[in-house]
């Protein structure tokens, strides 16, 4: 089996959008970064100082702490959100990256679209469904080219995924299953009185921050979009009364092809993906955390051969696209309605929850 899966797993970690020389870039793209808290420092500022395509100038955040400890650990201009809103310090970036709480995007999003500056924005795209529509007008109004953070698409384990599935390797898709929690009070801090605990800034809690992960990557792999999805949700604990602490779902999509995924913020850290075909099994395990080394194996007929390749800074690849694509004129593939996409399927996890029935997407809804 090795053999015949050679020609997809030969360099494994191959950035198969890249068209430029990365140690030819002389003019990086400047990225002013909206959003300190403890992804943007520990990982996303990393990971835009290791690619040879960006480079981290501005930063803001409404802790002035944070931005002052910031700006002279990385040695960039720190500015108030007033000041950045305003276009301040327009002329020291090309692109900004908005990692604020999900309801606040919309109104960076829209200041760095008036400053016709390229936009990467975390996901998911915003709070509901109406402020995610605003926020892609916002850049087409603007003219501008927006991204959306789906760091799982340009990483190198989901692409090899994709390419086996649409080589055949599979064989046709049969289901799909997912899984993705955590113990967030204990993994994020221990903090109850954060944004994700808040359904005005979040949006939702289990769903929102961990479900879009299986949504979207299944989406990725599968190269299909959901028809109809059905979930439920619960919470126990006390911290998560006002939003989801734990959300079952189901996305159905062409060709009779259900996904089953699982999300929690308060369970045993799990993350895995298993993608079940009428030829073979493909298993990402684990996927989808940025801060865990990824495994991959396929299994066919009680052989299972277990990938071996190097590990790569899961953010570090997502902004080296970023950036690749502004330099090289090309466009982003998870855009903004690409992103929509996903928005609409929470949404229909949420009311199918309150109320017992699934909801159609897309076409089939009605």
């Amino acid at each position: 089996m090795e053999a015949a899966l050679a020609e997809y797993l030969d360099e494994f970690t191959r950035r198969d959008w890249e068209t430029l020389d990365p140690e030819a870039v002389t003019d990086p793209v400047r990225i002013a970064v909206v959003g300190l808290g403890w992804f943007a420092r520990d990982w996303a500022l990393p990971g835009i100082a290791r690619s040879a395509y960006t480079e981290a100038t501005v930063v803001t955040d409404i802790d002035a702490d944070a931005v002052e400890t910031v700006a002279a650990e990385r040695d960039v201009t720190g500015v108030t959100p007033d000041e950045f809103r305003s276009g301040a310090a327009a002329d020291a970036y090309d692109a900004v990256y908005v990692a604020t709480p999900n309801a606040a995007h919309l109104e960076y999003v829209r200041a760095a679209a008036a400053q016709g500056k390229a936009v990467l924005c975390e996901k998911p795209l915003e709070a509901t469904p109406d402020r995610a529509r605003r926020l892609v007008e916002a850049c087409d109004d603007a003219d501008v080219p927006l991204m959306v953070g789906y760091r799982m698409q340009t990483d190198p384990v989901v692409r090899r995924l994709r390419d086996l599935l649409d080589g055949g390797v599979a064989g046709d898709v049969v289901h799909v299953h997912a899984t993705m929690s955590q113990t967030m009070l204990g993994e994020l801090g221990g903090d109850a009185d954060q944004w994700r605990l808040d359904p005005e800034l979040s949006g939702g809690c289990a769903l929102m921050d961990l479900g879009v992960y299986p949504i979207n990557t299944t989406r990725f792999a599968l190269g299909e979009d959901p028809v109809r999805v059905s979930g439920r949700t619960r919470s126990d604990h006390e911290a998560f009364a006002e939003v989801d602490e734990h959300a079952t779902f189901r996305l159905e999509f062409p060709g009779d092809v259900d996904a089953l995924c699982s999300v929690s913020q308060n369970a045993q850290h799990a993350s895995r993906l298993e993608v079940t075909g009428t030829e073979a099994r493909l298993i990402v395990d684990p996927a989808f955390y940025e801060r865990e080394d990824r495994g991959f194996a396929v299994v066919r007929d009680g052989a299972r051969v277990d990938v071996d390749f190097e590990q790569v800074h899961q953010i570090e690849e997502e902004f080296a696209y970023f950036g690749h694509q502004l330099s090289a004129g090309e466009p982003f593939h998870p855009d903004g309605e690409h992103a929509l996409t996903d928005v609409h399927a929470l949404d229909g996890i949420y009311e199918s929850a309150e109320t017992g029935r699934p909801v159609a997407l897309g076409d089939d809804a009605a």
